[in-house]
């Protein structure tokens, strides 16, 4: 049940950065959607974890800043693969995919805080 909660909020946080950010597009279903949020949980699950642990060193010495760029990386990385699984979510460059990102981090902590502290703590 966590798990489908947890896909679902993110699902919404694709959406409203395809709402919010110019170069973030989707054309397919709000079912498909669900298909997106997944791979961007595989990406940032497996290599996100990879990329934020070489990567640290310099989102030290960046005072985290650098981890927007790593989030940035992996919203795109999530439209290209989305893309070849038949999706049609698309990412147009850098500039979006930074924005789209941070959008993307403020909404899904905006439901969690709406849906519940528990929730919250449980999905972490």
């Amino acid at each position: 049940m966590l798990f489908l909660l947890r896909l679902l909020i993110t699902a919404v946080a694709l959406w409203v950065a395809t709402q919010v950010v110019p170069g973030i597009h989707y054309s397919g279903s709000p079912v498909a959607l669900l298909g997106v949020a997944l791979v961007f949980g595989v990406v940032n699950a497996f290599i996100g974890t990879l990329v934020k642990l070489f990567t640290l060193p310099l989102t030290i010495l960046t005072l985290g800043l650098f981890a927007l760029v790593v989030n940035a990386f992996l919203l795109w990385l999530t439209a290209q693969l989305s893309q070849s699984l038949g999706f049609h979510f698309q990412v147009a460059g850098f500039g979006p995919a930074f924005w789209g990102a941070l959008v993307i981090g403020v909404t899904r902590a905006l439901l969690y805080l709406v849906l519940g502290e528990s929730t919250a703590r449980n999905a972490s």
